[in-house]
């Protein structure tokens, strides 16, 4: 049976990518003929550390052959008692970080609405700010906060309490988003009520690979802690180490009042998300906000060895900041020899965006980039922009390789 034949109609990444994959290892992924992709998509940064990486792998099997609690809701479990022993030690300790960590369900959205939710709860008001291109999953208080049109056309119903301003460079004028909101506080006959908490991304992924400078991050947090606004940042596609640090806001020298993380917080590609808050914002009632799948311990295990395996010191982080200046500077050089085309480059650590002036560009850039043995995806309002997240573990053979083939790509796309 053709899966198609079955399958809604709502799939998309198989659409882009039509073959059966079977096989995972590294930074490649393997069809069922056998034929080997490069993967600069890395599951939308969820596979940071790269496909079926041995250590993890290895935790994962020691885990189920020894018959392991596999699913236990919020019980304490010696899998989760691990993981948060490793993440206080390895993650939250070193940065002085007094957060509490709230397992809030298996998905990066579960992470967000439980951190709008404990915002509302927390201040007793309603309204929460967003910013222009944000992205903060698919259920309906996180498609609150997300800019996208169609995205937020998919929830049927309207989508309240909410307002959104001006990201980080956003418009030819580069409006200040920031002072506007400073001004609209500041003004009794604004309209605009004083917001329970602003969310932001440091680096916009699904909005085409934004990202705001580090003074901005800064300013923005001070505004909110003059103001009495909580400060959300959404970590979801950026944190675990894609833009370098362990948590992409380290850049600004700030700490939100909660942080939304998911994707590669398990390491291995579980589902698995958490989110932090400040210890003193910790007014949940035991129950309040709970579920099913908020405790994969499978994924607890993987975690904890992710953590010791990459976070025990700042070779990793560092090896990221190194290649990111390297793909800056081999991007830069693909995006100058074919200036007509690329309006930017855009980026941090290893995630990055070529935007192109025609957003059919990205498309078939894409397409002809996989045809050659390249997963990568496009980004932005209008799909303009070819996003490149390779592994973090990912050798310098295996993204000259992918450069090269990103090239090629490009030269046949432009004399298509």
């Amino acid at each position: 049976m053709s899966l198609s034949a079955i399958e809604s109609e709502v799939r998309s990444y198989c659409r882009n990518w039509p073959v059966v994959f079977e096989g995972a290892r590294g930074s490649h992924i393997f069809d069922r003929d056998g034929r080997a992709y490069l993967d600069f998509f890395a599951g939308a940064s969820a596979l940071n550390y790269g496909h079926n990486h041995p250590v993890l792998k290895r935790a994962l099997l020691d885990y189920i052959e020894q018959d392991g609690v596999t699913h236990g809701l919020d019980m304490s479990t010696n899998a989760k008692e691990d993981f948060l022993t490793e993440f206080s030690a390895r993650v939250l300790d070193p940065r002085g970080l007094d957060y509490r960590v709230q397992f809030p369900g298996p998905t990066g959205t579960n992470s967000v609405e439980a951190a709008l939710k404990l915002a509302r709860k927390v201040t007793g008001r309603q309204t929460v700010v967003a910013f222009t291109g944000g992205f903060h999953g698919m259920s309906l208080g996180a498609l609150a906060v997300t800019g996208n049109r169609a995205k937020r056309a998919s929830a049927g119903v309207p989508l309240e309490h909410t307002w959104s301003i001006p990201y980080d460079g956003f418009a030819e004028d580069r409006m200040s988003g920031l002072k506007l909101l400073d001004s609209m506080l500041s003004d009794s006959s604004s309209g605009l009520n004083l917001p329970a908490a602003v969310i932001v991304e440091t680096v916009q992924g699904e909005g085409g690979v934004n990202p705001a400078s580090p003074s901005w991050l800064a300013d923005l947090a001070e505004l909110c802690r003059r103001r009495g606004i909580l400060l959300i940042i959404d970590d979801v596609q950026m944190g675990c180490g894609r833009t370098g640090p362990f948590f992409s806001f380290e850049v600004a020298g700030i700490t939100p009042d909660i942080v939304c993380l998911s994707k590669s917080i398990s390491g291995y590609g579980l589902p698995m998300s958490l989110t932090l808050f400040r210890t003193e914002l910790d007014v949940w009632q035991p129950g309040e906000h709970n579920g099913t799948f908020r405790g994969n311990n499978p994924a607890f295990a993987t975690a904890a060895a992710t953590l010791r395996e990459f976070w025990a010191d700042s070779a990793l982080e560092k090896q990221t900041e190194e290649r990111g200046h390297l793909f800056e500077q081999r991007l830069g050089e693909l995006a100058d020899r074919h200036a007509a085309h690329v309006a930017a480059l855009r980026g941090r650590g290893l995630v990055w965006g070529l935007a192109f002036r025609d957003p059919h560009m990205a498309r078939k850039v894409a397409d002809m980039a996989f045809t050659r043995g390249l997963l990568v995806e496009t980004a932005g309002s209008s799909d303009e922009v070819v996003k490149l997240m390779p592994p973090l573990t990912t050798t310098d053979e295996n993204l000259a390789e992918g450069i090269s083939v990103l090239q090629e790509s490009m030269s046949s796309a432009v004399a298509d």
